[in-house]
């Protein structure tokens, strides 16, 4: 594709991201979405079939950006792997004070398709989730965590609930418990490894 096409793909996609986030997947016409990027609907079209098309690569983009959010603020955690996996709560409870904040983006817009099982949504979102839920792993297998795997999946648990309870109550204090949480159980599969290797 000539540059400027995919000048004007990024455009459309960055749009997207910004209407589709802030106002929801149905709430959003690809009038609406074209206005914003300043091209016409035809040229919408023309770089995606459809306006599922455009939801898919809508979450698609937020991949690599959300994971690196948290990657980051694991690695700013002051401590060992307890902190670090607490750090992530605490980068998102201030990211929550962000007056834009309209929860995940992920767990909003399979709300929104959850008559459409089989909508490219689903897919994009599971697997940003389990590439987020592997890096975990990853993380805590390189630190000596007894059953990474199920570690990870629990803190995955605890994020995507505090997720969902900020949505319906928008209280910080449920992604800070979260946090305080998630260091307990890795503190705690830390000090059966250590014991089980002692």
């Amino acid at each position: 594709m000539p540059r400027s096409g995919a000048d004007t793909r990024e455009k459309i996609v960055a749009a997207a991201n910004a209407l589709f986030y802030l106002r929801g997947i149905k709430a959003t016409s690809l009038d609406a979405v074209a206005e914003k990027a300043g091209v016409t609907k035809r040229t919408v079209y023309y770089h995606f079939r459809s306006k599922d098309d455009l939801v898919a690569e809508y979450l698609a983009a937020r991949d690599q950006p959300n994971l690196k959010a948290f990657q980051e603020w694991f690695s700013k955690g002051k401590g060992g792997l307890p902190q670090k996996a607490q750090a992530i709560f605490e980068g998102v409870a201030v990211a929550v004070n962000h007056p834009r904040w309209r929860g995940c983006g992920f767990q909003r817009t399979v709300g929104e398709l959850a008559n459409q099982p089989g909508h490219p949504a689903f897919q994009i979102a599971s697997a940003h989730k389990r590439n987020v839920e592997s890096w975990l792993a990853a993380e805590f297998e390189h630190g000596g965590v007894r059953s990474p795997a199920e570690t990870a999946r629990r803190v995955m648990l605890l994020l995507e609930g505090a997720f969902a309870a900020m949505l319906i109550h928008r209280d910080r204090d449920y992604v800070v418990q979260a946090g305080f949480a998630a260091a307990t159980i890795v503190k705690c599969a830390s000090k059966v490894s250590r014991r089980k290797h002692g």
